[in-house]
């Protein structure tokens, strides 16, 4: 992996604490689905950073 890729996998992981933290303060519905939303959309991310890699050391 990438420096950059574990530069970009550890600041979209603080992304999603964050979020979490937000989420459980959350008083709406509309709330807690903005947060759940952008959480998802972060582990995308990472989940894609990571296949990436794997996809590297694999060929």
């Amino acid at each position: 992996m990438s420096d950059v890729q574990a530069l970009l996998i550890r600041g979209s992981e603080k992304v999603i604490a964050h979020y979490r933290l937000l989420l459980e303060r959350a008083t709406t519905e509309r709330e807690r689905e903005l947060y759940l939303g952008r959480i998802e959309r972060e582990q995308r991310l990472i989940d894609q950073l990571r296949g990436d890699f794997s996809k590297r050391i694999a060929a």
